[in-house]
């Protein structure tokens, strides 16, 4: 980032200095050939106030074509008759000069009396201006000098302007490298103390600095997150493993009882269930963790949904002797149903499974203004007030005896929050320990 802030303040100070002199010999040559246009108007008005070319000429054109003047220096002096031809010139013999009607200058001062022109020489890389202007006696007298042009006055000036480029670039890499010093110096200490706070120097970078604060935050939150998820699968998938392998170390090494067999067969599925039903679970978490809404979601009726659930969910009510209830009436969302009836199916076991014997499950679907809400309770177990916000967490168990008893995997209610936030719905959890707990979801 230093290297290119150093070189940018280079190009600019480049830019800058080849406009500037572009610039400045544009408008100095401007003024400089409008001097010259004015100096060759005032020779020449000097020149006719002598009289000497009309009075040469009073005298008859040989006279006239003897005529001589002082050497007035760079300064090209031309007399032309009325007809074009040359009468005299003091840089040039008159006889190898041709007839200069045609010179637009000539023309110009025959026509309103006074005429100029320029003509560049590509080979000599020179202007000539030219002033011509009529005199009283129809002859004209034309005065001409010659000045560098525009690109010549460039060139000259190209070692002074190199000059200066270097320096003052020097000068930019010196002042660009301690100012990108001085202002990257506390983003730099920003950056080593993105865990303790603490406004940035700069009041511009306080969104960027909260933003990337809230980012390091939220990528260390879900690192550990991955590292917990990592240790308590790890955790839950050793203990079923462990049993089976335990049980079927005793079956190949023959101690196991004839009497026992069918008892360690049990426990053999029990736990291979179990570990299917964590391995599933975790697929599900990992497919919600990727879902992306494409065209998945439709407009379906969650009473319905709920009422296939609880029908569903029937069999396994009535081996514990739990009432189950549906009631509600129709209620319209725009959903993904293969998540919703997963939530429900959730919900709906988690309230058998942490149920008293033959206590009860009401589920119910209502409408609360222009909000569908889905409500799932029971008269089970409880939970204690001070652990209802982490019976979201992946794994996490509020009696871990029971649950592993009743096969759950501590993945359902987790798996359920995550289907309300892709769904924008809002979940909450009243729990008395010893009565019930109900479950509310709002979409």
């Amino acid at each position: 980032m230093k290297q290119k802030i150093n070189l940018r303040l280079g190009l600019i100070a480049l830019v800058a200095i080849l406009t500037t002199a572009i610039g400045v010999t544009i408008v100095y040559y401007s003024l400089f050939q409008k001097q010259v246009r004015d100096d060759l108007k005032q020779n020449a008005w000097l020149l006719v106030e002598t009289n000497v070319f009309q009075d040469a000429y009073a005298q008859g054109i040989e006279s006239a074509k003897k005529l001589k003047i002082d050497d007035p220096g760079n300064l090209r002096i031309t007399w032309i008759d009325s007809d074009g031809s040359v009468l005299l010139d003091n840089d040039t013999d008159v006889s190898e000069l041709t007839n200069h009607m045609d010179r637009p200058e000539i023309q110009q001062a025959l026509e309103t009396g006074e005429g100029e022109s320029t003509r560049r020489s590509d080979t000599m890389n020179m202007n000539t201006f030219y002033y011509a202007l009529l005199l009283e006696n129809g002859t004209v007298l034309r005065v001409s000098t010659q000045a560098r042009t525009i690109v010549n006055v460039l060139l000259t000036a190209l070692p002074v302007i190199g000059g200066i480029v270097a320096v003052i670039l020097l000068g930019c890499v010196l002042i660009g490298h301690l100012l990108t010093g001085q202002l990257m110096k506390p983003l730099e200490v920003m950056a080593e103390n993105m865990d303790e706070g603490g406004a940035p120097v700069y009041k511009e970078l306080e969104p960027f600095a909260n933003k990337i604060r809230s980012q390091h935050e939220n990528i260390l939150a879900a690192a550990k997150s991955r590292q917990d998820f990592t240790a308590n699968v790890s955790h839950e998938l050793k203990t079923p493993i462990t049993a089976i392998s335990g049980y079927a170390e005793l079956i190949e090494n023959n101690m196991v009882d004839k009497n026992d067999e069918v008892h360690i067969a049990k426990q053999i599925r029990h736990n291979a269930d179990r570990l299917k039903s964590i391995v599933n679970d975790i697929i599900k978490l990992s497919e919600l963790d990727n879902f992306e809404m494409t065209g998945t979601f439709e407009n379906i009726d969650l009473y319905a949904v709920a009422k296939e659930c609880v029908n569903d969910a029937k069999t396994l009510a009535d081996k514990k002797q739990i009432s189950l209830t549906c009631k509600g009436t129709s209620a319209g969302i725009k959903a993904d149903k293969t998540l919703i009836r997963e939530m429900i199916d959730n919900l709906v076991q988690n309230g058998i499974r942490y149920n008293k014997d033959k206590g009860s499950l009401f589920v119910e679907v209502l409408i609360e203004g222009s909000h569908p809400i889905l409500k799932v309770k029971d008269t089970g177990i409880g939970i204690p007030a001070d652990r209802l916000d982490r019976v979201f967490e992946r794994f996490y168990r509020v009696d871990k005896s029971r649950s592993r008893q009743t096969g759950g995997t501590g993945l359902g209610l987790a798996i359920v929050k995550h289907i309300a936030e892709l769904h924008s719905a809002e979940i909450t959890i009243n729990s008395t320990l010893g009565i019930g707990t109900e479950i509310v979801v709002r979409f």
